[in-house]
């Protein structure tokens, strides 16, 4: 229930089409032919590709991807209009509003960049015909799609956040700015605290695009775990510079505000970047598994494909999950307080600070909690439970610790990030404990991606391997 203090829209009425009463049948029959044609075809196009390896080349993998999109970009809307079509009620949700309104502009965002890569593809192949296996090499094909992704992603985001920051200064009684109250660090603490977050985000930063770097260079590092952890590396560093350079900045201004989209869009991709790694280590949990529990068949299960197929769809579990807790935080309302007793806008404490009812947000955190952390744990661990028993099957100790420091440098990331979420989330807390919060948050988003980096070059033969590679190179380049 919203409070009296707030003026705002529940929902919406959509008129639909501009036809009589009496052609409601024939355009229902009509439109629900040409969405199952759609939804059907394109199917179809992608299920082909996939069981035709004469189709896995650049130019279907775009295609089976434009055709995902079709499908995906007909459902936001053709299903709705349909029942609307037979209800007497054609009401739409302020929640169900915002979010077709976000995955139209994905999704048809999403289409043409898909586009714009098959038509440099095309460029490619009939221009550059003898280069074109080297220029549209799989990683290349890859990249593309997910900055396609990406920019789709942003661009949605950016329209959603907008409107709802809109229709909330229209709307209702709301604050349009926070204040965060930082570390709780005394004043002549800044500059020595300051120093030493600059220095730990910046070593972030350039030990994972180090790692990153080693990886594209180095094709004995062209392998699916190192496609995740170069993935999860691109992610470390996204999630420390969602947080602490505004940390940073309002360590060194003294000027703590941050403006009510700022704030969001911060939640939103701190949200969207943390379950993202969840993803990612549960990902590399399941190639670990199949190198050691099924290794003769390692290359076969732990194709391209699949590898790509994991990703993105750690991509789209990541953004609706941040989708959902952004959209549902945008409904409510906030009358008094704007201080954030936190260093970055944490939905836990922005959802104290509202004066809204927040049981339906509380339902979506516990609900996607299971999904995106306690889920990923339990497959991590079930992973994990069988490369332990294929180990104790291994006669030779060589073998045991082979099979030990294939999966040594994930487990010690696994056990690290877990164990400082699980002592931050599963343990009870009172009201008196936001100080013990605030340093189990800075472990998770500032120390545990400046120690990744660390643990996968020291307890790896081949990244050191890399490195020196790389050291020798520039060395040489520079005598």
């Amino acid at each position: 229930m919203r409070r009296e203090n707030q003026s705002s829209m529940s929902e919406f009425l959509l008129l639909g089409l501009p036809i009589w009463p009496e052609q409601q049948e024939v355009f229902f029959a009509l439109f629900l032919g040409m969405y199952l044609t759609t939804v059907l075809g394109n199917l179809l196009i992608i299920l082909l590709i996939r069981l035709d390896s004469h189709l896995h080349s650049p130019m279907y993998f775009f295609l089976s991807h434009l055709a995902f999109t079709d499908v995906s970009f007909s459902s936001v809307t053709v299903p709705k209009m349909l029942m609307d079509m037979h209800a007497k009620y054609k009401s739409i949700p302020y929640a169900g509003c915002i979010s077709q309104m976000y995955f139209f502009i994905f999704f048809t965002d999403l289409d043409s960049f898909l586009i714009t890569s098959m038509a440099y593809d095309r460029y490619v192949a009939i221009c550059h015909p003898l280069h074109y296996t080297t220029i549209m090499r799989e990683e290349l094909c890859a990249l593309l799609v997910a900055i396609s992704w990406i920019l789709s992603c942003a661009s949605s985001l950016s329209h959603t956040l907008l409107l709802t920051q809109s229709m909330r200064l229209e709307n209702q009684s709301s604050v349009s700015e926070f204040f965060l109250l930082g570390l709780p660090i005394h004043p002549e603490q800044q500059g020595v605290f300051f120093a030493l977050f600059l220095g730990m985000y910046l070593t972030t930063v350039l030990g994972n695009l180090l790692i990153i770097l080693l990886i594209r260079l180095d094709s004995r590092l062209h392998t699916p775990m190192y496609y995740f952890l170069s993935h999860l590396a691109f992610t470390d560093v996204s999630f420390s510079s969602v947080t602490v350079p505004k940390m940073l900045i309002n360590m060194h201004t003294q000027d703590q505000s941050i403006l009510y989209a700022g704030c969001v869009t911060q939640m939103y991709f701190f949200i969207f970047f943390t379950d993202l790694d969840n993803f990612l280590l549960t990902s590399m949990a399941y190639d670990r598994y199949v190198a050691i529990c099924h290794p003769l068949r390692y290359a076969t299960i732990m194709r391209g494909g699949v590898c790509i197929l994991l990703v993105a769809v750690s991509w789209i579990l990541s953004s609706a999950s941040a989708l959902s807790h952004t959209l549902l935080l945008a409904q409510l309302s906030f009358c008094a307080d704007n201080s954030i007793s936190h260093f970055f806008c944490d939905l836990g404490v922005l959802l104290k600070l509202s004066c809204s009812d927040t049981s339906l947000n509380e339902l979506v955190i516990f609900t996607a909690g299971v999904a995106v952390i306690t889920l990923p744990l339990i497959c991590i661990l079930i992973s994990y439970g069988h490369i332990g028993a294929t180990i104790l099957k291994v006669p030779s100790a060589r073998g045991i610790f082979k099979a030990l420091s294939t999966c040594g440098s994930h487990l010690s990331v696994v056990s690290l990030y877990y164990g400082t979420i699980i002592g931050l989330y599963f343990f009870p807390s009172s009201s008196s404990s936001s100080d013990r919060n605030i340093i189990a948050s800075v472990m998770y988003t500032v120390v545990t991606p400046l120690l990744n980096p660390f643990i996968y070059s020291l307890r790896n033969r081949d990244m050191k391997g890399a490195l020196e590679k790389l050291f020798n190179r520039v060395t040489v380049l520079y005598q």
